[in-house]
């Protein structure tokens, strides 16, 4: 399902975004690295977290770690792309007319 709603980046804010979102992909993937580090090591009281190939844990811990880095990964880049698309869009777009309703016409 396709689902538009007019707020869609213009050609020119999509330009513009390009830059802008492969400097806070870095940043949200350094930031989701240390909030994942931070977490593992709450969770199992270790500083390293656990590397796939590695004999000193279990597949279980690996398997973990995996799945919360990636929950951690997708919630930050997910909020770092919908924040920097609409401080793109607030600088490089024109302002978007309110949608009216049926009942409001």
């Amino acid at each position: 399902m396709n689902r538009r709603d007019g707020n869609e980046l213009s050609g020119l804010a999509k330009l513009g975004y390009k830059p802008f979102g492969l400097v806070l992909g870095l940043i949200g993937g350094m930031l989701a690295g240390k909030v994942f580090g931070i977490i593992w090591k709450k969770i199992s009281d270790e500083d390293e977290t656990p590397q796939p190939l590695s004999d000193d844990y279990s597949t279980r811990e690996v398997l973990l770690a995996a799945t919360l880095q990636g929950a951690v990964f997708g919630l930050i880049k997910t909020a770092v792309d919908r924040y920097g698309m609409k401080g793109v869009r607030r600088f490089l777009d024109a302002p978007r007319r309110p949608i009216r309703h049926a009942e409001e016409v």
